[in-house]
């Protein structure tokens, strides 16, 4: 693809371009592991899988803050950004696994899937989890493969290492804050700062600023991009909240029950804790946490929801983060082509439906 054809975002296209730097690296590296012993197909396969879908967000901020600070069209800043893709894979393999998800996309999780391939061998689940895990973390360290042998010169990447650091911390950082606030009584504030660590900075914030860096960004730029990426990215976790909740299970590849039954620190569940009376807090307290909680558990709890308001007070949330990127944006003074398609990308990543 020529530099022309990118200077407008076109996501379909975008996306095309990361899946198939995405589908040749992951293919040859699952070549070699399962090359190894014919054992390994099912971890071979679930390596694919992990990166087999996806709106390639993450590839789309770092292209784009890599054309925010002037750069053209690369296909070494491409693979790069594809990089991240491979972050995301590891922390959704990771996540299911912790959270013991059935479903992502529609399809078994990884462990799941594992369990399955693995039916009549003593510890099936046991064994499952163990190689879950194994596989995002062979997902971590190939996305470190894939970034370094971008094609990029040393001294770029040289500018950027620094930041994936960050991202690893930051990003485990969310996930453990998450575990362990799980079941406390619910806070908001508490609640933002899970988002913030374990989804916004990783998903649009720091994905911006590798894409920044590597073009030699100042200071001032880099400042512009977090006031952007950063309300953006808990605008984005926020949606999801909702979307895990009261989206439609054929369109979220999701279970609405996920966040209930683990009684999850999310936004939602805090906002309506902090509306509820006592009457209504004695309810929640008796479906927040159950394994068993079945669908009528959950109209109860979204009808609650309903009653007070809580969707509609994480609604505001979103439009005022949302608001307070556009106001960023305007502030940066980008290339008409970076801030439209950063435009764009608010636009999609925060009212999505799915």
């Amino acid at each position: 693809m020529t530099a022309t054809a990118t200077e407008r975002y076109e996501p379909a296209a975008f996306k095309a371009r990361v899946d198939q730097v995405l589908g040749r690296f992951v293919a040859e590296e699952t070549d070699q592991l399962a090359a190894i012993d014919e054992d390994l197909g099912p971890l071979a396969d679930r390596v694919e899988a992990a990166v087999g879908s996806g709106k390639r967000l993450r590839s789309a901020f770092c292209y784009w803050g890599w054309r925010a600070a002037g750069q053209p069209d690369s296909e070494a800043l491409v693979r790069a950004a594809a990089s991240l893709e491979l972050v995301h894979a590891a922390a959704v393999v990771h996540d299911d696994l912790i959270d013991d998800s059935p479903l992502r996309h529609g399809e078994p999780t990884t462990h799941v899937a594992l369990r399955t391939a693995l039916e009549g061998r003593p510890d099936a689940d046991g064994a499952a989890r163990a190689l879950a895990m194994l596989v995002g973390d062979l997902l971590m360290a190939l996305a470190g493969q894939l970034f370094a042998g971008c094609g990029l010169p040393a001294a770029y990447l040289g500018r950027a290492r620094p930041l994936w650091a960050q991202l690893a911390r930051e990003l485990i950082a969310g996930e453990c804050l998450e575990i362990l606030r799980t079941g406390a009584a619910p806070d908001t504030d508490s609640s933002l700062q899970v988002i913030r660590y374990k989804t916004a900075k990783y998903t649009v914030e720091q994905p911006l600023l590798i894409g920044g860096v590597l073009a030699g960004a100042g200071e001032g730029l880099r400042a512009g991009l977090s006031t952007y990426g950063l309300p953006l990215g808990e605008a984005f976790q926020l949606r999801d909240d909702l979307l895990g909740l009261f989206g439609d299970p054929s369109r979220t590849g999701k279970a609405n029950l996920d966040d209930l039954r683990a009684n999850r620190p999310t936004a939602l569940l805090a906002e309506t804790w902090r509306l509820a009376g006592q009457a209504e807090r004695e309810c929640l307290r008796g479906l927040l946490g159950r394994a068993d909680l079945d669908p009528d558990g959950l109209e109860t709890v979204r009808g609650l929801m309903r009653r007070l308001r809580a969707p509609e007070r994480i609604e505001q949330m979103i439009t005022a983060r949302v608001e307070q990127a556009a106001d960023a944006l305007d502030q940066l003074n980008l290339p008409p082509r970076a801030a439209d398609a950063l435009m764009a990308l608010a636009r999609s990543a925060t009212t999505r439906h799915h």
